[in-house]
């Protein structure tokens, strides 16, 4: 019996020869078995280390094959559109997926436009005086009134009133939109003080609460006119977290679908669909907008909304049809404010690396969001910064006392000296050209505001020349990096045939220079 149990371990080795080569032999002695278990450490040591190279090495492979991308400027320079322009280029069926729930944002900016031109020209109550200093043209005039003290104008508009009753339903569907678009969390819109929004979009929304019925109501207001304190009462703009789930739902989810177009069977046949208040209000927005006093009356108080993202006034008859679906470029020009980090993922499929991942980060422009840039300043490849050199003649609107152009001015300078981006890849987008040149051909005058210009030629390539090179120098004399080169592109972002050129170059310009850091060129 005990032969047997001692054969056992023999059957066992014979059974297994790994675990026979590496059993201990039966004579070993103490000694011999401390140097053996020496050894067996020092083999493990170096087993780890080797795993662990492995590991990092894999590690930066991956990072290597990744390229991340900041998009930086000031508030509505156009980062949001360029980040929608990478989208369409790379993943345009993912891009027009999400058109229609852009549908009900491309309603506000227009309802919020209009609400914009009724507080431009509603009377106000504090100001006493005469009709004096008529302007000439036009049937319809608006009379001029300055204030007791002499410190500004009113507006009067005979057509005001008018106005105001026909276009009263907008003003509740602006509410009931701003509401259904604020993240599901909140009970209440998220709305940004009127510093930390643009002037274009500084009006007012009440937040009176809205019933069903009169949210939801299509015809002709039988409320009366909107009242100026009304119309003033909140200067905010709606907002929303990236966490947000809003194009869900806007995009009719789970609904019926056509198989041609994707789009939900009938949507315009429901009365509660925006549309109907759109389209029950076309008339009146169309002529509010073409009314030539109320121009007049823009003109005179510099108010610019062509210059301002979301703008649609242009398109009122096409935006507010029963049937309308955006287009690419109705969802590029759209402004909807996000708080946080928007990030967009995509990879190359070809090209000198196929499969390389980019990511593209839009981390926000107001002021009150730039202390989020620093984190993403350590591992990033490039940075496309953008600054809008048609704003050289309006304020922040988080600090009207501050030029725009003197900001993007001052932005850039700390972007560029930044050590911790020595090596970083810089783009500068000279951004929203086509405003630029409307302007100058208008006849505003750039030393009129920026007076380094001193008495150069007016005209858009002189002021193109000069922009490049201001923005030029600032970078060569502050870079900690003497030897990094400047891309610079003049660029009008919603213009998609002319980005999506200038955004190829970029890419091929950042994959090389991300290749000759891996040393594979």
């Amino acid at each position: 019996m005990s032969a047997s149990r001692r054969l056992e371990p023999n059957r066992r080795m014979s059974e297994d020869p790994l675990e026979a080569a590496i059993m201990p032999p039966a004579n070993e002695s103490m000694d011999d078995r401390e140097r053996r278990l020496q050894a067996e450490a020092q083999a493990k040591k170096v087993s780890d280390g080797i795993d662990e190279m492995l590991r990092r090495e894999e590690k930066e492979r991956s990072k290597k094959r990744q390229i991340k991308v900041l998009l930086l400027g000031q508030s509505e320079s156009g980062k949001s559109t360029t980040l929608k322009q990478f989208q369409l280029l790379h993943t345009p069926a993912a891009f027009r997926a999400e058109r229609m729930a852009w549908r009900s944002v491309i309603y506000l900016n227009l309802v919020r436009s209009v609400r914009r031109i009724l507080e431009a020209i509603s009377p106000d109550p504090d100001i006493n005086g005469s009709n004096d200093d008529l302007p000439d043209e036009g049937d319809s005039v608006a009379s001029i009134i300055i204030s007791a003290k002499g410190n500004h104008r009113s507006y009067v508009v005979p057509d005001y009133e008018r106005y105001s009753s026909r276009l009263a339903p907008l003003l509740r569907l602006e509410e009931r939109l701003s509401q259904q678009l604020s993240s599901p969390e909140e009970e209440e819109p998220i709305r940004l003080h009127p510093d930390a929004t643009s002037s274009a979009y500084a009006s007012s929304v009440s937040l009176a609460p809205v019933s069903p019925s009169s949210s939801n109501s299509s015809g002709p207001s039988s409320a009366g006119p909107i009242s100026a304190p009304q119309l003033k009462s909140q200067a905010s703009e709606v907002s929303v977290h990236t966490h947000s789930n809003w194009k869900k739902m806007f995009s009719f989810g789970g609904k019926p679908k056509s198989v041609d177009t994707n789009e939900l069977v009938g949507w315009w046949e429901d009365p509660d669909d925006p549309c109907h208040v759109m389209y029950s209000c076309a008339q009146a927005m169309t002529e509010l907008w073409r009314d030539r006093t109320i121009r007049w009356v823009l003109e005179q108080k510099r108010i610019r909304l062509e210059e301002s993202s979301g703008f649609y006034l242009d398109e009122i008859e096409r935006i507010t049809a029963k049937k309308y679906i955006p287009t690419d470029e109705d969802v590029l020009k759209a402004r909807l404010k996000t708080l946080g980090v928007t990030e967009h993922t995509f990879t190359l499929s070809h090209g000198m690396i196929r499969g390389v991942e980019w990511k593209i980060y839009d981390v926000g422009g107001a002021r009150s969001q730039r202390q989020a840039w620093a984190p993403y300043f350590e591992d990033v490849n490039a940075i496309i910064f953008l600054a809008p050199i048609s704003a050289f003649d309006q304020q922040l609107a988080e600090d009207p006392r501050v030029n725009r152009l003197e900001d993007s001015l001052l932005l850039w300078k700390m972007v560029v000296s930044n050590k911790l981006l020595a090596n970083v890849n810089i783009v500068l987008f000279l951004n929203k050209c086509d405003l630029l040149r409307a302007k100058l051909e208008s006849g505003v005058r750039l030393n009129h505001h920026l007076y380094s210009y001193g008495d150069k030629p007016n005209d858009y390539e002189s002021v193109k020349k000069f922009f490049y090179n201001k923005f030029g120098f600032i970078h060569q004399q502050h870079t900690p990096n003497k030897d990094r080169e400047l891309y610079v592109h003049f660029t009008s972002v919603t213009d998609t045939r002319r980005t999506q050129v200038i955004i190829n170059n970029v890419r091929d310009i950042v994959l090389k220079a991300n290749l000759k850091d891996i040393q594979l060129i």
